[in-house]
């Protein structure tokens, strides 16, 4: 959906997506033997964004599992796909989180998985 601030079209193109939670944490992501630890920026209902690993060679479509630890007691094991790549952070999107880390997923986001946010496309 692109709307504007004021509710209707505008000049500059704003869309609504999944409100992000900053909360830094090492993060684990492997592929096919290949593995990189690197922290996580946020996270949402429906993906994650993660600083690139140097090294890391990824491409968009690539599946990835990650290993997110939060504290001593919460560790979310999901795979991902990747959505955006920029110079220095890498975007997934969930293409399946095991059903015995739904709730715990959930709970983490508390509100923010209710929320949606503004942003700016480019």
């Amino acid at each position: 959906m692109t709307i504007g601030k004021n509710g209707q079209g505008g000049s500059v193109p704003e869309q609504l997506r999944p409100a992000r939670m900053q909360i830094a944490t090492t993060v684990l992501m492997s592929r096919h033997g290949e593995s990189h630890p690197t922290e996580l920026v946020d996270i949402s209902a429906t993906g994650a964004l993660l600083r690139r690993p140097l090294g890391w060679s990824g491409e968009a479509g690539q599946s990835w599992v990650l290993d997110m630890i939060f504290g001593h007691d919460l560790h979310i094991h999901l795979e991902a796909v990747v959505a955006r790549i920029s110079d220095h952070h890498i975007g997934f999107s969930y293409s399946r989180i095991p059903e015995d880390k739904q709730v715990p997923l959930w709970n983490l986001l508390g509100g923010y998985a209710d929320i949606l946010e503004y942003w700016k496309d480019g």
